[in-house]
């Protein structure tokens, strides 16, 4: 359960805002004051941040800087009306996460909270490298391989240095958590590390996401937004599957490395930043340059140390060790003793050839654990998973042509009107409605099931506006 401090000397908002958070199920804890929230900062252990800007006493900016003083890594959000939003930005300049304008929509801030407590997480949580499989609850990469000996070395050797990393693998293989190890060995470690999905955010909004925009640069910009390079200055931007940037936004990444520098959308002003690009992808970069999907000149300006990873099914022999690292991570997280797995299961799950690599892996010891109840992994029950996946390979066909023939119907009749959002919210609902039925609207284990968390599937639900017959809510 993540832990969130509220600073906000408006009784009636605080106490409503923290009442939607606990039942979010976050531990949340309130200060009306900046200064009784420094106390807080200084005893407790906490997550996240969210800071009114005006306050009595101790103003919201002073608060702020305490605050990192305290806990440089601690993520806060700044919530501000518009006379405080100059103040807000020189904040996010300083360090904060981001800032909402009062008023502020829930499941936008929702969201918000999610990405601040997870770049809070990868900034503030160890990764660690060649780790002992069994004994290790937290993050880690796990591999006695030779080709893992050799990514060892590459996160080693690249560390300290200022280059540009480029990792590259299939989905699942880990390249988050080698960025994250790159990042906290590295001389910009006690910096910011912000990383930027180039998949999740839509193409319309990356651009502004990455560089900020000016007041008035399109339609909803009223005010001056600034973008997660400018914010990590001085630290590290991880560009996680940067094959799928578009092409407008690659060249100003280009000139982000060439030249230092960056301008905000709808702006002039040429803005210094010095930031470290670490960026990973799943695709043939190569082959993306050939169809003039890719530049060829930002490939080579991102290739200056690639670190390449294996799939699992390419390292055999670390199975065992990985199956070992997430039984005892998952039971721990769970809070049941670890139960152990019969030979038969691991000979399956050896066997396996692992197309969704270790995040499958990681995934199925979960969903097994989950629904086991604290009994020993039996081959019947892989056999049953499994199995199933097979099954699901050969209806998918059938149901893809289903899919496909709706699609095409629903273009034909409303071709000026139904857009690709509209197509992905329909199937989205489906998704998520099809989830809660199969746990008895039990939200927790449907947002594991999705592997998304609470909030994030408490948002769908209202935006699909989902309802079950029997509907519960832990």
């Amino acid at each position: 359960m993540n832990n969130i401090l509220v600073i906000d000397d408006d009784d009636q908002l605080r106490i409503s805002f923290c009442k939607l958070l606990k039942e979010e199920n976050y531990a949340v804890v309130s200060a009306a004051s900046g200064e009784a929230g420094i106390e807080i900062v200084r005893q407790a252990v906490l997550d996240l941040v969210i800071l009114d800007m005006r306050l009595p006493g101790m103003n919201g900016m002073e608060t702020f800087k305490q605050i990192k003083q305290i806990d440089l890594k601690l993520p806060v959000i700044i919530v501000t009306a518009f006379g405080t939003t100059e103040i807000a930005i020189e904040a996010t300049k300083l360090g904060a996460y981001d800032y909402v304008l009062k008023p502020f929509e829930v499941p936008e801030m929702l969201n918000l909270i999610k990405q601040a407590i997870d770049a809070g997480y990868c900034m503030r949580s160890p990764v660690e490298v060649d780790a002992v499989p069994g004994k290790q609850s937290g993050d880690a990469i796990i591999g006695q391989s030779k080709v893992m000996q050799g990514v060892y070395k590459s996160i080693g050797r690249v560390s300290q240095t200022d280059a540009t990393v480029l990792i590259r693998g299939e989905s699942g293989t880990g390249k988050e958590l080698v960025a994250r190890a790159v990042y906290q060995h590295s001389l910009r470690s006690d910096k910011a590390f912000l990383i930027i999905n180039c998949v999740a955010i839509p193409e319309n909004l990356l651009e502004s996401e990455l560089f900020g925009y000016e007041k008035g640069a399109f339609t909803g910009a009223s005010q001056r937004h600034i973008g997660k390079v400018e914010q990590a200055n001085g630290g590290t931007v991880f560009l996680d599957e940067i094959g799928d940037m578009p092409l407008n936004i690659q060249a100003k990444i280009l000139r982000l490395l060439q030249e230092k520098n960056i301008e905000r959308l709808g702006g002039e002003e040429t803005i210094p930043v010095d930031v470290r690009i670490i960026a990973a992808t799943n695709k043939n970069l190569e082959q993306a340059i050939a169809e003039e999907k890719f530049r060829e000149d930002l490939y080579f300006r991102l290739k200056v140390v690639t670190i390449q990873l294996p799939r699992l099914r390419d390292r055999q022999e670390d199975i065992n060790p990985l199956i070992s690292y997430f039984m005892f991570r998952v039971s721990t997280e769970l809070k049941i003793d670890n139960p152990g797995i019969q030979k038969e299961a691991a000979t399956i799950l050896n066997r396996y050839d692992w197309p969704g690599n270790i995040r499958e892996l990681s995934n199925l010891i979960q969903k097994v654990l989950i629904f086991n109840r604290g009994a020993p992994i039996s081959a019947p029950d892989l056999e049953q998973i499994l199995n199933k996946k097979e099954e699901r390979t050969f209806t998918n066909k059938i149901q893809l042509t289903t899919i496909e023939a709706w699609v095409r119907q629903s273009l034909a009749k409303k071709s000026s009107h139904y857009c690709f959002d509209d197509f992905m919210d329909t199937i989205s609902g489906i998704v998520v409605a099809e989830a809660l039925k199969i746990t008895n609207g039990n939200r927790s284990q449907a947002a594991k099931l999705l592997s998304v968390s609470r909030p994030t599937l408490h948002a769908k639900i209202d935006k699909y506006k989902i309802k079950l017959k029997t509907e519960i809510s832990d």
